[in-house]
């Protein structure tokens, strides 16, 4: 057995370098790529890009070998790009070549190419545009879906009121809220804050998300036909997709015995609908995979980010109350204390604009972007790269450019201030990415910030259990950005 053990390694380890060495003599046949480190054989560039360590990784090698260069994922090539000038000249001047979506190995054996994240070609358009009509209809981008963030807004405010002053972890209570918005679009109904399902649902999502940051399973979503077999914590992230695929599913079946084609009441509702329509088109996009992956797609993304860019939010006006206190002023003279904060108010709250841009800047909540890919052979910067070929178009180095911002790695509101104290846009300002890719949740998600944003500060002031100057607003993850975890207190204003 242990023989017949030692074989198979060595026979693995000999194909990978066959794969690696055809992929390698493949790429260098295309003539002048960007430089970036030698590979290894099987392993790539995994000694550069160290799983404890990608970001840090990543801008080493940005320093070493400028805006465009190259490395391997194992025997996969990815182009890194790097600073607003080159993303730009990639996601919005060349938006159709860089305009389609890779998946590293492991993502691709989770999702498969189902949903609208992954997918590519006529699959794409047609959910993606189907996504964007739906959720319009549904409310994004107008009053109504202002109005249900607006109610949701009060249900946070009673539970952070429970508190009675005392620190609490608001981890929970920003995924809560934030998911309930996406939750009533998506499955056409909001959740108790106690719903063991939801809980079970946010806490299956959390865990997932810190399982994929670990070094192994970076390995794993990187080498998956290898690390399948290696036991660890890593394995847990199948099992947890495979619950949050049942939840949608189960969800799915539930609207399937209660549907009225007539009266859709949700996403899922619409895509059943849409399904029927097309039963007789062998070909057609609208099935249940797609149906399934998509709900899951628009959940994920329209939980995690936002609500993670408020715990980064808090934690930062923690460390610099005198930014809290400048909001609050602004907040008072412009909203008062007698009226629910709307999204046209912000237009005459320019500072406070400021302070919501550059929490997202400065959170960076998605550094390393979703992985785009080139549609077709072409010519970048002077370098040729492939059809197929993986691109990283790394937003931090986008949102931390010197070129564009001043101060990059310090939170400073100025970045989105003019000498007068008006609002200043930035082209570089792109933490929902740009082009043909770009995040279709982006108007709801600003809605979201803003009014949750100010709702709290329009009725809590803030307290900490740390002195400010020891709030540590490093990220907790490592290939993403995530606050650590921390205390909040907040006491009621009124």
């Amino acid at each position: 057995m242990v023989l017949g053990g030692a074989v198979s390694l060595v026979l693995i380890f000999f194909l990978s370098f066959l794969v690696f060495l055809s992929a390698w003599g493949s790429i260098k046949k295309w003539g002048k790529m960007p430089p970036g480190p030698t590979p290894l054989p099987f392993i790539g560039n995994i000694l550069q890009l160290r799983p404890n360590d990608v970001l840090n990784s990543f801008r080493k090698l940005h320093n070493k070998y400028g805006s465009v260069y190259l490395v391997y994922f194992g025997t996969q090539p990815v182009v890194v790009l790097n600073g607003y000038d080159a993303v730009k000249e990639a996601l919005i001047d060349n938006a159709d070549v860089f305009g389609e979506r890779a998946m590293v190995s492991g993502f691709r054996k989770f999702f498969s190419e189902y949903g609208i994240i992954p997918s590519n070609g006529e699959r794409w358009k047609q959910l993606r545009r189907f996504a964007l009509m739906t959720m319009r209809n549904f409310g994004m981008g107008k009053r109504s879906i202002e109005e249900r963030i607006q109610e949701e807004a009060h249900f946070l405010m009673k539970e952070f009121r429970k508190t009675k002053c005392l620190p609490f972890d608001p981890t929970f209570y920003f995924s809560r809220s934030v998911s309930n918005i996406i939750c009533s679009i998506v499955f056409g109904n909001r959740f108790d804050y106690e719903d063991e399902a939801f809980l079970k649902l946010l806490n299956l999502q959390s865990q997932t998300s810190k399982l994929a940051d670990s070094p192994l399973a970076q390995l794993f979503i990187n080498f998956p036909h290898i690390m399948q077999y290696i036991p660890g914590p890593h394995l847990r992230l199948i099992e947890n997709i495979k619950h949050l695929k049942e939840f949608v599913k189960e969800r799915m079946k539930i609207h399937q015995e209660s549907l009225d084609p007539n009266c859709p009441r949700d996403f899922i509702d619409c895509f059943l609908i849409k399904m029927e329509k097309e039963k007789q088109n062998m070909a057609s996009e609208f099935n249940d995979d797609n149906l399934v992956m998509s709900s899951l797609n628009l959940f994920i993304a329209g939980t995690e980010t936002t609500s993670s860019t408020l715990r980064y939010a808090f934690l930062i006006l923690q460390k610099y109350p005198e930014i809290a206190e400048k909001v609050m002023e602004e907040i008072d003279h412009v909203i008062g204390q007698d009226r629910v904060p709307a999204v046209e108010d912000r237009s005459k709250m320019p500072y406070t604009d400021a302070v919501i841009h550059e929490i997202q800047r400065f959170a960076d909540i998605v550094p390393l972007n979703v992985p785009h890919a080139v549609s077709q052979d072409t010519e970048f910067r002077g370098y040729i790269i492939p059809k197929g070929t993986m691109v990283f178009p790394l937003l931090t180095t986008v949102l931390k450019d010197p070129l564009q911002f001043k101060n990059p790695y310090s939170f400073d509101p100025g970045h989105f201030l003019d000498e007068l104290g008006a609002f200043k846009k930035n082209d570089a300002f792109m933490p929902f990415s740009a082009g043909k890719r770009i995040c279709l949740g982006e108007g709801l998600a600003r809605m979201e910030l803003f009014l949750f944003f100010t709702f709290i500060l329009q009725n809590f002031t803030l307290g900490t259990t740390k002195d400010p100057k020891d709030i540590d607003l490093s990220s907790a993850l490592h290939s993403g950005n995530r606050p650590r975890p921390y205390q909040l207190c907040v006491h009621p204003r009124r």
